[in-house]
């Protein structure tokens, strides 16, 4: 290649056939076209058919593809920057080896970024084969943003396009000594010193594929080098960022993900030590950065997680962790406020304040969902008139007085949150309470029993069972789950024109009443019966 490329990709390799063919096919097959193209792949020890493969595609390719082969370094760090010493493009690209682009990737993002002088671009990525890729920053191409009031913070891979200038004016490099998220300081650091960061969502460019066998290097890490490189990635984010709004903004992707998934389900079967080793760790970056502004940005669940560790409460944490598994805490209504009663909430041993376990400004309607389900249900029939008596457990305690159980047409729309409840838009309008509620504190003092009797109207209809109710300023929509109680068998009502109804659970477990008329009197039938009845009510008048 006699002229600079436009772009320089990077390729760190060990052992990924044959994932590696499908990555290199889409860098060469790119529409930017292969004389405005590097790729520059480093073999970090592959024991399998990698290396090979590279040197395939090198011969083949002579002018655009290098590749190095070195002796095996336990991570991506070290090829990576083996690979920057080797660059000359303008621009330089990350890429996964398991991993692939659109065939439009490079070309869409060197325009962008030459269009508006952006040192950083980011395209969408998507994940593949289950791997998870939060959408949140992909919207809408953004030609500016920043670090601080962007979703940014939540994808800081370093599988973008970075300006080479700047790589090179900051040395920034990826630290070798890091087995897991090499990458988040040198994508940190890129952003907080780029003049300007894009976004492109138009687009789909990048494919992250999870490997069959889950053996990509983030998924084979154990728990305390996870800790170990997680409080790397926050101290170096730290030493880069003052402390306020803008590093609580960055930390709290790393309060969130990194140190909420070290206490997450998998936290109560590890040994006694290494559950230690844990809270202590997290406790100390918690003291360190767990402001209270960043605290209350937070849910319940990963708040009072992080705290409990923080405590070295690892009994308590085992029990908060273990009970969410179990269908989950219930809900404390308190002079306006919303509590969770995680174990610990007002506990003098563990000592943390009610606000670890207030609900602010957060949706609860997973939660609300799993505390809420029918306990029986009756059909309660007087001449022509039907009703069905429902009971209803709510885990909820305290200021119950919004609630209410009502039959309401129709599926619940798909915005609804996917366990089953959703929170209501400000100003929703909810349909009239039809007949009779009360509520009853159960003897446990951590749930209310509903008793609702609500009349069943004859018409053809599918009737979902919900009940609303207002949480820390919020209403909630959650239907009612069965949970395999016994339904009362369908019911025959009326005489003129019999009506059938039916209480069944649907596919998702919840509760739904179905009415329909047993036979459907044509036009001249119903004239009939109207001339009928109008006769016998003459009769009975005389």
């Amino acid at each position: 290649m006699t002229t600079t490329p436009d772009v320089t990709v990077v390729v760190a390799v060990y052992n990924t056939m044959p994932y590696l063919t499908d990555c290199l096919e889409s860098l060469l097959s790119q529409t930017i076209g292969r004389e405005r193209l590097e790729v520059v792949a480093v073999d970090d020890g592959s024991t399998d058919a990698s290396g090979a493969e590279l040197d395939r595609y090198a011969a083949r390719y002579p002018d655009t593809v290098k590749v190095v082969h070195q002796a095996n370094s336990g991570g991506p760090a070290a090829p990576s920057n083996r690979a920057l010493e080797l660059a000359t493009g303008r621009y330089v690209y990350f890429i996964g080896s398991d991993d692939y682009l659109g065939k439009e990737a490079l070309e869409r993002m060197v325009g962008y970024a030459d269009e508006h002088g952006s040192d950083v671009v980011v395209g969408k990525m998507v994940g593949t084969n289950g791997r998870y890729v939060r959408q949140t920053l992909y919207k809408v191409n953004q030609p500016s943003i920043d670090l601080y009031t962007s979703d940014l913070p939540y994808a800081l891979a370093n599988t973008k396009l970075f300006r080479r200038e700047l790589v090179e004016k900051y040395g920034l490099r990826f630290p070798e000594d890091m087995p897991v998220g090499s990458d988040q300081p040198f994508t940190i650091e890129a952003c907080v010193r780029a003049r300007r960061i894009s976004v492109l969502g138009d687009y789909t460019y990048y494919y992250a594929v999870k490997r069959g066998d889950a053996s990509n290097i983030t998924y084979r890490a154990d728990h305390l080098s996870r800790l170990d490189c997680s409080a790397r990635m926050m101290r170096h984010a730290a030493s880069l960022i003052e402390a306020g709004p803008n590093r609580d903004h960055v930390l709290i992707r790393h309060f969130t993900w990194e140190l909420a998934k070290l206490v997450q389900e998998d936290f109560p079967s590890l040994d006694r030590s290494v559950q230690e080793k844990l809270c202590a760790g997290v406790g100390e970056l918690a003291d360190a950065y767990f402001t209270e502004d960043l605290r209350d940005a937070m849910d319940v669940k990963r708040r009072l997680r992080i705290a409990l560790a923080q405590r070295g409460a690892v009994d308590t944490l085992v029990e908060a962790i273990t009970l969410d598994g179990l269908g989950g805490p219930s809900f404390l209504l308190e002079n306006g406020r919303a509590f969770v009663r995680y174990p610990g909430f007002r506990d003098p041993s563990v000592g943390l304040p009610d606000r670890y376990f207030e609900v602010i400004g957060e949706g609860v309607a997973a939660q609300l969902a799993s505390v809420t389900h029918l306990v029986s249900a009756e059909w309660e029939q007087s001449k022509d008139e039907l009703s069905i008596a429902l009971s209803v457990r709510l885990g909820v305690t305290g200021e119950t007085d919004s609630s209410a159980v009502r039959l309401v047409a129709g599926a619940m729309p798909k915005s609804s949150d996917k366990p089953g409840a959703r929170r209501l838009p400000v100003g929703h309008e909810l349909p009239a309470v039809e007949g009779e509620l009360t509520r009853q504190a159960d003897p446990d003092g951590r749930s209310t029993t509903l008793l609702a009797k609500v009349p069943v109207q004859p018409r053809r209809a599918s009737l979902g069972a919900r009940v609303h109710l207002d949480v820390a300023g919020s209403t909630y929509e959650i239907p009612l789950q069965t949970r395999g109680m016994p339904l009362p068998l369908a019911r025959r009502w009326r005489e003129v024109v019999p009506y059938r109804a039916s209480a069944n659970a649907n596919p998702k477990g919840r509760l739904v009443i179905t009415t329909a008329p047993l036979w459907e009197p044509s036009p001249q039938v119903r004239r009939r019966l109207r001339s009928v009845l109008s006769r016998l009510k003459r009769k009975v008048t005389r």
